[in-house]
């Protein structure tokens, strides 16, 4: 057996060419590479194992800051740390969103403010120098050597050779001695707290400069005072017409007939229309018509006032001419107002003095002042009551005259601003003001108190108001634009539903009136147009351009139904019809 072994190990070494064992070999080795793991391991050999350190990387104890942090927030410490600690920088990530200002160290609201030792006296005797002298110690120099330098008024600190509000300083003058009174028991003799210095002068004279410059002004007062205490202006009347009366002795104050009108009933037209065109111009007023007023009840005549301080009367029917011209105002003329049978009139004008005239004959009867100029004037409708009349001054008071005395019988002082209207209502028991302080006043006649104050914040100045026909609605011309109504009786309550807009009046004391119908609303505005509106519906229906300046009055002729009077700042007065 152990030679058949033998001899099989021979012929599977020895036998075969060089390359036959060379293939042999590599396949032999790649059989036995591939099945290498499979085969159990030999005595001779061992496989080394790889160690793998998969724990992460720690820092060794000697590497890691041991020392203790301090919070830098912390203001006071329980124990005593080392410097090293203390100055050690913050611990932690820094926050990258924090800016370099926000980061920097701050001890208070507006930085960081380094404590430096100063005594509370010191900065307090300093600061109130400075606010005293207009001085200080300047606190970057070292004060304490030879060198001392100032801060603020440098030369009044040299003059007050640095002394601060707490050195003493000019010494004060001593106290003027008074005259000694006697004992307190003689009254006849003690003086008292009352005597005289003994260095006092009874009498001031001035220096020769003072006393030109006083002269001066004395002068200057004297003059100014002529111009405003100077008589009023002389008055005088030019008549127009050719004969003061006709052929059966009446004037021009007469009620014509022969009109196609009856100017005496007191009958209103049944319906009122638009006027479409004009007819007539009054021309003679040489500046802007102020104000324009018809003859109670007929109508036939027409009162105007304008800014050339005269006064005319013009015809409203047949030839329309100018009957008679008022001269006695050196200003402008402001309002107008007829007594109740037209045989006389009230002017106010811009040189403060009212006027009664005679209407027929032209003649001043009586003038008025309080030195304010007054800006608007009414009779007292009532018939006992027509010696009296009213005026709202300019100095926020209405001022009651009786014609016969000449004197003011009351004062109504309630108002914050000039006084522009005054309108009689409720059967002439009571009148309604307006005023520049934006508010309207209702007054029980005599009463100087007024027992109904309107005014809103919304409300603006009213300085034209007209009472309507049926006596029912007071139209007031507002500064906004609008032409409100209120009530004029008991609650002169605003009515919201009568608004009438679409004009421009800012600025502009413009005139409003009714048809005698009550179904038209017309009023001028500051492009010189003539506004005509619906009452029942507030529309505006028709527009008319009426002057070249501002429309100031439109008046409704009480007997006409499509009649309608205008007068402008152009100095003409128009008839539509």
């Amino acid at each position: 057996m152990s030679a058949a072994i033998a001899s099989l190990e021979v012929y599977c070494s020895g036998s075969g060419s060089d390359s036959d064992g060379e293939s042999r070999t590599s396949t032999d080795n790649a059989s036995q590479d591939a099945t290498a793991h499979l085969r159990p391991l030999g005595s001779e050999k061992t496989l080394s194992l790889q160690v793998l350190n998969s724990a992460p990387e720690v820092a060794v104890k000697q590497d890691v800051e041991t020392g203790v942090h301090l919070d830098p927030s912390l203001k006071e410490v329980m124990y005593n740390p080392t410097c090293d600690t203390m100055f050690a920088p913050e611990f932690g990530p820094m926050n990258p969103f924090k800016t370099q200002q926000m980061s920097a160290p701050r001890n208070m609201l507006s930085g960081y403010a380094e404590p430096a030792h100063l005594n509370d006296f010191m900065f307090e005797e300093q600061r109130r120098t400075f606010s005293t002298f207009g001085y200080a110690l300047d606190p970057s120099l070292d004060n304490s050597h030879l060198t001392t330098g100032y801060i603020g008024a440098i030369e009044e600190a040299e003059k007050n050779k640095g002394l601060t509000v707490f050195e003493a300083g000019a010494k004060k003058m001593e106290k003027r001695k008074k005259v000694k009174g006697s004992d307190a028991s003689n009254i006849e003799g003690f003086l008292g707290p009352w005597a005289k210095y003994l260095d006092e002068k009874d009498v001031a004279k001035p220096s020769e400069e003072e006393q030109k410059e006083l002269d001066e002004i004395t002068a200057k007062r004297q003059k100014k005072g002529k111009s405003e205490e100077e008589a009023p202006a002389d008055e005088k009347t030019i008549l127009h017409a050719k004969d003061m009366y006709d052929y059966q002795g009446r004037s021009y104050l007469h009620v014509p007939q022969d009109v196609g009108v009856n100017l005496r009933s007191a009958d209103i037209p049944d319906k009122c229309y638009l006027p479409k065109k004009q007819i007539h111009v009054w021309s003679g007023h040489t500046k802007g018509v102020s104000a324009i007023r018809l003859f109670p009840v007929s109508g036939h005549l027409l009162l105007s006032c304008s800014m050339d301080c005269k006064i005319k009367l013009w015809e409203v029917y047949n030839e329309r001419r100018c009957l008679r011209t008022f001269i006695g105002h050196s200003k402008a003329v402001r309002d107008i107002c007829f007594n109740n049978t037209g045989t006389q009139f009230l002017s106010a004008a811009y040189d403060r003095y009212l006027k009664l005239w005679d209407t027929e004959t032209g003649q001043c009867i009586s003038r008025f002042t309080n030195r304010k100029v007054p800006y608007c004037v009414k009779f007292n409708p009532d018939e006992d009551k027509q010696s009296l009349f009213v005026a709202g001054m300019s100095d926020k008071k209405i001022v009651q005259w009786d014609v016969r005395s000449g004197e003011v019988v009351q004062e109504y002082d309630r108002h914050l601003g000039a006084v522009n209207t005054i309108t009689f209502v409720d059967e002439n028991r009571r009148f309604v003001s307006t005023s520049d302080d934006k508010s309207l006043r209702v007054w029980e006649w005599d009463i100087p108190v007024d027992f109904k104050y309107i005014a809103e914040p919304s409300m603006h100045s009213m300085p034209a108001v007209t009472l309507s026909p049926n006596g029912k609605w007071l139209a007031c011309q507002s500064m906004d634009n609008q032409i409100l109504i209120f009530g004029a009786q008991n609650r002169f309550r605003l009515n919201k539903k009568k608004i009438f807009k679409g004009h421009m009046v800012a600025g502009y004391a413009c005139q409003v009136d009714f048809s005698p119908d009550m179904s038209y609303v017309v009023s001028g505005d500051a492009d010189g147009k003539l506004n005509i509106w619906d009452w029942k519906t507030t529309k505006l229906y028709h527009r008319i351009k009426a002057h070249d300046k501002v429309c100031i009055s439109a008046l409704w002729h009480p007997h006409e139904t499509s009649k309608v009077i205008t007068c402008g700042w152009d100095g003409q007065i128009k008839l539509w019809d």
